[in-house]
């Protein structure tokens, strides 16, 4: 009986309230630039929000969404617990009904800690490290002997770091000269300054004595002395030597994330070299002498993922099964992700923005969590075409677990996927922040939105090349996959280089191509600024715009400046004050005393054009270009840098938004329009339609053409078809990624690699061109 009222109730399931919650529902969201939005969003379901850049996208979805879930999941925690927790700040928003747990895959760069590699950054090192402890032969010991981020396991030479470092003496100290006559020349080291003050106030050494007469001792407690307490102008601080100091406040840092005055430092004085006594690997002596079938731990971290798989597969032993599942797991997912080309020893630092990400993602698909809201930002970055049809088979793996998956998107290949498209609009910045179309993919096509009507959009070929003037040579270039290759890249073209993710683009673009002989290069890396950085600031616009004010208030410029004497007392001139929170997000608030405006009130009272310095910060680009294009306010100098700005397509940011608050693409379209007032010769650009909407690729392609037509070479790294199509010249690398690639398959105009049809890239043009000749 009660087996047939089961059956019979699987046949005709009642309607439960629990089914019932199948949207997420969003109203009156007011962010950042979105006016009053009200969405609805199905469950377990793939949505798509598109929009021009600065449509207000990552505000719905990042912003809103994602950021009000972050903030209920913390209000479950105890009181006490919340104690040490950031008070996230509810998103501005009337109603938000149906969330769920948010996992936010991103395209953050992966922590800049030199000890942390994709292996450590995965499990995939926690599991090797177990099965080496339990297989190795003669074993090491638990699986911490394993690890080089441990003592039981670090290589005693290197700490486990790999490499050691050598300090050159005459780029810390200038021997001829005394402590108080300035002779440390270390960035920050001022004779005055408290770095300096411990060394001349310690009683280790005279502080008048040219260092070159230095008796040994002295010179010993200068260098190398361990911590010493020591009372300087009444107070007890801490001394230590002068190197062992530079080590733990530069060495020890990742280089990358280091201020561009203190990496140059840090490149003049200090040569690593891999350790002599671990040959690199990082570990002791009992963790490399410890082998499987010949392997020891560091061999297998240096080997191509895609190869590590392979070699795993060989390991059999019952004792470890489960874990050698779980493993075998995780490192066929990098090579279904595409990223089966690197190594599990590689530094996480060095991944780009969409390597990381997918990195990232690696955690989320072992997963057992289902009915979780998984948000990804450009998923697509980076990605060859080919690839983009494997990540688009990840989103959808993930949203048939049961999950809700939010995609911010510009790729149409990407948005064809989606069960719903969410749609923003019109415009950018003010212009923006309204929903112009929901529903699908079908639907949003004949909608006659801006997105509808370039969903199709696919460039010609171009009818007729430029011819080269001259090429660049490349010979026997070696760097990081490249096997060999010898190129000629012509010049006063647009070149552009392509292939899969891992073939090599970079090392041959980047490591290959002689720096200095002109070449501007514009990466997509972070601009190294501080919250205080805007757009005004790191591109010089502050400067003509301060000189204006100044001079038609018959002041000092720096009154203008709320890094210096215009700041307001309260925040520093930060507009906002924050609280550290020690091993948590830190949390910002208001300044109240500034509403936010950074400046002293007495500064406000100055007036240019009839608008004081925060109006005129808080003006967007395309505003502040008419602004000082014409009438009392025309200031020549801030409106060449302005008319840049628009050209690159970021007419729609605020010149006082703080640069950590732009997205990967605008910072690099940021960079590109600064770098254009340089003189140099040859631009190489790296991906950058990142974050582009397809109606502003026109646009880039348009600003590519005016660089060449200006006399510039032009070398771009792309994956866009339609910059592809618009080149003048393409190379090719591959055929695969990393040991798979390194080579050049291709090299000839786009018309050739469509005929041709011999490689990925020709094959994926084809169809794209040919969908176009069609249509």
């Amino acid at each position: 009986m009660l087996s047939k009222a089961i059956r019979t109730d699987t046949q005709s399931p009642a309607s439960h309230t629990a089914d019932s919650h199948d949207l997420i529902r969003v109203q009156g969201a007011r962010e950042n630039n979105l006016k009053d939005v009200s969405v609805e969003i199905p469950k377990r379901r793939l949505t798509v929000f598109t929009g021009v850049s600065g449509s207000g996208k990552s505000s719905l979805v990042f912003g809103t969404i994602a950021a009000e879930s972050q903030r209920l999941i913390n209000e479950t925690y105890s009181a006490f617990v919340q104690g040490f927790m950031p008070t996230l700040a509810r998103p501005e928003v009337d109603l938000l009904e149906g969330l769920t747990t948010a996992i936010i895959v991103d395209q953050e760069r992966m922590g800049a800690n030199s000890r942390s590699t994709v292996g450590t950054a995965t499990d995939a090192n926690a599991m090797l490290r177990i099965v080496f402890s339990r297989l190795g032969e003669p074993s090491a010991g638990p699986s911490f002997h394993y690890s080089f981020n441990l003592p039981a396991g670090a290589c005693p030479r290197c700490e486990g770091m790999g490499k050691v470092t050598d300090i050159d003496l005459t780029q810390l100290f200038d021997a001829s000269k005394s402590l108080n006559e300035g002779a440390i020349t270390i960035p920050g080291y001022t004779p005055d300054g408290w770095l300096v003050r411990v060394f001349t106030s310690s009683g280790f050494m005279d502080p008048d004595k040219p260092i070159r007469d230095y008796s040994e001792t002295e010179l010993h407690d200068f260098l190398y002395r361990e911590q010493t307490k020591v009372k300087v102008e009444s107070m007890n601080l801490t001394y230590e030597g002068l190197i062992p100091k530079v080590q733990k406040s530069f060495l020890a840092k990742d280089k990358e994330a280091l201020q561009p005055h203190i990496r140059a430092f840090v490149d003049r004085a200090v040569t690593f070299t891999a350790c002599p006594e671990c040959g690199g690997s990082r570990l002791n002596e009992a963790a490399r002498s410890s082998r499987i079938k010949g392997v020891n731990i560091a061999d297998a971290c240096a080997m191509q993922i895609s190869d590590l798989a392979k070699w795993v597969r060989g390991i059999d032993d019952p004792s470890v099964g489960p874990l050698l599942a779980t493993l075998q797991q995780t490192l066929d997912s990098f090579v279904e992700i595409g990223l089966g080309y690197l190594s599990l020893d590689r530094p996480s630092g060095t991944l780009s923005g969409g390597e990381a990400q997918r990195t990232k993602m690696i955690r989320h698909l072992g997963s057992s969590l289902t009915d979780v809201t998984y948000v990804f930002d450009e998923p697509t970055t980076g990605l060859h075409p080919h690839d983009i049809q494997r990540m688009n088979g990840l989103l959808l793996r993930l949203r048939d677990k049961g999950n809700t998956v939010l995609v911010v998107e510009h790729k149409p290949e990407a948005i064809a996927i989606a069960d719903h498209v969410v749609d923003l609009g019109p415009g950018a910045g003010t212009a923006g922040g309204t929903v112009c179309f929901e529903g699908t993919v079908e639907e949003l096509r004949a909608s006659g939105t801006l997105t509808g009507r370039h969903l199709d959009d696919r460039a010609a070929l171009k009818e007729k090349v430029r011819t080269p003037k001259g090429a660049l040579e490349i010979r026997g270039a070696t760097s990081h996959n490249l096997r060999e290759v010898d190129v000629d890249i012509p010049l006063g073209v647009l070149v552009v280089v392509t292939g899969v993710a891992g073939s090599g683009k970079s090392s041959l673009v980047h490591g290959s191509i002689p720096a200095g002989a002109g070449v501007v290069s514009i990466d997509q890396g972070a601009i190294r600024g501080s919250r205080r950085s805007n757009p005004a600031t790191y591109t010089g616009l502050l400067d003509p715009i301060r000189k204006a004010f100044a001079k038609a208030n018959g002041v000092k410029p720096a009154l203008f400046s709320a890094n210096s004497e215009g700041a307001c007392p309260n925040c520093n001139g930060a507009g906002v004050i924050y609280t550290d929170l020690a091993m948590m997000a830190g949390v910002a608030t208001v300044c109240e005393e500034c509403e936010g405006k950074r400046f002293q009130a007495s500064v406000l009272d100055h007036h240019f054009g009839g608008r004081d310095i925060s109006q005129v910060l808080a003006m967007s680009v395309s505003e502040a270009e008419e602004f000082f294009g014409s009438g009392e306010a025309r200031t020549p100098a801030a409106h060449a840098i302005l008319k840049r700005l628009v050209d690159v397509g970021l007419g729609y940011i605020s010149l006082g938004q703080p640069l950590t608050t732009l997205s990967g693409g605008e910072r690099q379209r940021l960079k590109l329009a600064t770098h254009m007032a340089e003189k140099g010769g040859v631009y190489v650009l790296d991906e950058p339609t990142t974050g582009l909407h397809l109606a502003d690729v026109e646009q880039l392609l348009g600003l590519l053409d005016r660089l060449v037509e200006s006399g510039k070479s032009v070398i771009v790294i792309e994956h866009h078809q339609a910059v592809m199509a618009h080149a003048d010249w393409i190379i090719d690398l591959g055929p695969g990624a990393g040991h798979d690639g390194g080579r050049i398959v291709f090299q000839g105009t786009p018309a050739e690699l469509v005929a041709a049809r011999s490689t990925l890239t020709g094959e994926h043009l084809a169809a794209y061109v040919g969908a176009h000749a069609e249509s």
